[in-house]
Parts: C-alpha cells; sequence; structure tokens
C-alpha cells in the first residue's frame, strides 16, 4: 500500500515525496518526531492520513531513522513488568506459526498482528495479561470468547495469564480464526 500512496504523491498532493521531505527538513519540524510531522502535515498543508503516514516515514528514514524489526517491536512490548509475560506470548506465537507456513507475524508498537490473507489473530500486552483477540465471521462456542472491537481487527477476545491458559481450546480458536481468514 505504501509504494501505491508514494507512487501517486505528486497526483494527490501537488508534491513528489522527495520534495515533501526536503520541505519537512526545512520546517523546523523534528524528522524523527513522525507524530509531529503528521500533524504539522494535516493542520499546515491539509495532507490526507495516508499521505501523512508516507511522508512522515520518509522524512524520518531520510534523517537517519530506521524501522525495528519484527523481533525489536516483540522486544519492546515485554519489558519492565511485562517481561513475565513473555513465554504467554512466546506459546501463542508457536501455536499460530503452527497453523501453516502462510501464517506471518507484525510488528507494531503496542500488538504483534499473526496474518494469513488478512490479519486473523492478535497479541496486546497488558501489565497482567495477553489479550488475544482472534477475527471470526462465525465465531465457534466458548465461555471464553468475549465480544471485542480491539485488540487490531479482533472481533472476539480471551484473556491468558499463564502458559497454561494456551491451552488446547486456545490452540482450536486459532485455528478456527485461522481457517476463516484464509
Amino acid at each position: 500500500m505504501l509504494s501505491a500512496v508514494t507512487d501517486s504523491m505528486a497526483d494527490r498532493t501537488g508534491r513528489t515525496l522527495e520534495e515533501w521531505v526536503a520541505l519537512v527538513a526545512g520546517s523546523g519540524v523534528d524528522p524523527l518526531d513522525q507524530n509531529a510531522v503528521r500533524r504539522w502535515l494535516r493542520e499546515v498543508h491539509g495532507v490526507k492520513q495516508n499521505s501523512q503516514w508516507a511522508i512522515a516515514d520518509a522524512a524520518a528514514t531520510a534523517a537517519g531513522w530506521v524501522r525495528p524489526s519484527v523481533e525489536d517491536y516483540i522486544d519492546g512490548q515485554f519489558t519492565g513488568k511485562k517481561a513475565a509475560l513473555r513465554p504467554v506470548f512466546d506459546a501463542v506465537r508457536t501455536a499460530a506459526l503452527a497453523l501453516g507456513d502462510d501464517v506471518t507475524v507484525e510488528g507494531r508498537g503496542t500488538i504483534v498482528p499473526f496474518v494469513r490473507r488478512r490479519q486473523f489473530a492478535v497479541t496486546a500486552t497488558t501489565t497482567s495479561r495477553i489479550d488475544l483477540g482472534l477475527r471470526f465471521r462465525d465465531p465457534p462456542a466458548s465461555t471464553r470468547l468475549t465480544p471485542a472491537t480491539a485488540p487490531g481487527q479482533a472481533t472476539h477476545k480471551l484473556a491468558l495469564h499463564t502458559v497454561a491458559d494456551v491451552d488446547d481450546e486456545v490452540r482450536t480458536l486459532l485455528r478456527t480464526a485461522y481457517e476463516q481468514n484464509g
């Protein structure tokens, strides 16, 4: 999607991506503060959201920022009080990746999506649990599932406190979400 946005940048905004990056560099806005860059683009230039993201990313990269790897994003979620929950996440990841060779793990600042053709599962970590979000077209019966609008694209979620919580029922729920999103 990002390449489609950048390819049509001049048509949509009147400037090429390179021209926007140069404008950001001369604006006085810290190019490494992507939130500030997006806000400036929106408020001063009326740039739409997808273009804001593409320009802010390109400006930060030009200023020396390196996008974290998936593992960097994941490691960043399990520091301090959340570090004890890393084995729970690892159990979920192992179960999700075992579903098929077409499963990918994506990195985000606060969630970890698991994607097939589209996101079928996602984890979000609090200080006391991991919320496992699952996307269902036809949700299975389970007393552990609650309706959800987050994290990610989840339609339902459940709380995981220990590795033992990642049991056969959770693996079955993951498989069902995987199969419904393939």
